[in-house]
């Protein structure tokens, strides 16, 4: 098979280790030498296997994205080489490997060949910008897992606070709760707590909701679940100030353009069209302003350079008009209706 990267590599990532092994051309006419050799994964590590990486003038890596440990050795060849993230089913479906081979000496020969597909990396902004919203999304989802418990609290109480009040966090279930977590449980004074229409109209029946068995003990756990909640909440709102400030940094056109040359490198992300409103999935043209709200004219037709310009787009909106209503005119049955053409 011919050769399509002369001077590759490709790297076996471990939590302690990285075995890597490079594949350049031998002394001999069409030989080829290789050379293996294990680093350590820490920072000093990692500056010795770019160092040995260089020195054999590779070009482009493979390694599969193993965990996270990928991570602090895709960071730290990113700009140096090309490295290809692979991923480890495609390499497994690859047939011809050999049981005595290793698995950085199996993907330095598959690169070498042309024959591993890297998967979408987005640059190092949107990897940060990633992790914040993903670690929103877990303090948000551990947010959600203390409420259940304080209504799991409740009605081990007795208490059927979530029967009359919709939202038990909102103004009046929250006032409820913090005068119930400091042992406060006469109706009538859990009951003077209630705001908005509640207050008027649910009265009754939010006195007799709140009539349970209130413990210490039960107090004592609402108590902590209540100061939990109230700290996830100002982690969650500093998140939410972070991840303004990264958006901030990745202007509009900016992240449209990396992302449509991203996407043009590696076709199989084609889903990311469509998270963008473009794409037959939103069923948007690339200049269609009005629907997507990305604002339109020449600056969508400088973002995306295939994009139709006004007037062809126009033109062609309207002969396919004219063919769906003259279809609809038909009927549908007009086709098995129709005279056969003489043979």
């Amino acid at each position: 098979m011919d050769l399509v990267y002369a001077r590759c590599a490709g790297l076996d990532v471990h939590k302690a280790t990285v075995v890597g092994c490079v594949r350049v051309p031998g002394v001999g006419r069409g030989e080829r030498h290789t050379e293996t050799r294990t680093f350590a994964t820490t920072l000093r590590g990692l500056e010795e296997l770019t160092t040995w990486l260089t020195g054999h003038g590779i070009t482009h890596v493979a390694m599969e994205s193993t965990g996270v440990y990928w991570r602090p050795v895709y960071a730290g060849l990113e700009g140096v080489v090309q490295v290809l993230l692979v991923n480890a089913r495609h390499v497994q479906m690859v047939p011809g490997r050999k049981t005595d081979v290793r698995d950085c000496e199996w993907l330095a020969q598959l690169l070498e060949c042309g024959l591993l597909r890297g998967s979408y990396v987005p640059p190092a902004a949107v990897r940060d910008l990633r992790d914040l919203t993903r670690l929103r999304k877990a303090l948000i989802r551990e947010r959600g897992h203390h409420v259940n418990r304080i209504e799991k609290t409740l009605e081990l109480a007795n208490i059927k606070l979530g029967i009359v009040v919709t939202d038990i966090m909102g103004k009046t279930g929250r006032a409820i709760l913090e005068a119930l977590s400091a042992g406060h449980d006469a109706p009538e004074q859990l009951t003077a707590l209630a705001q908005g229409s509640i207050r008027t109209k649910k009265q009754a029946a939010l006195r007799e909701a709140v009539a349970g068995r209130l413990t210490p003990h039960y107090a004592f756990l609402l108590r902590q679940h209540l100061s939990l909640i109230e700290a996830l909440d100002t982690h969650i709102g500093t998140l939410d100030a972070r991840i303004e400030t990264a958006m901030g940094a990745l202007s509009h056109r900016r992240a449209l353009r990396v992302v449509g040359t991203a996407v043009s490198r590696h076709p199989r992300e084609r889903g990311q069209a469509s998270a963008d409103h473009y794409g037959p999935g939103r069923r948007l043209a690339p200049g269609d302003a009005a629907r997507s709200g990305l604002g339109g004219g020449a600056d969508q037709a400088e973002l995306l350079p295939g994009a139709l310009p006004p007037a062809q787009r126009t033109a062609r909106g309207q002969k396919g008009h004219r063919r769906r209503a003259a279809r609809d005119a038909r009927g549908p049955l007009a086709h098995a209706q129709a005279p056969r053409p003489a043979s």
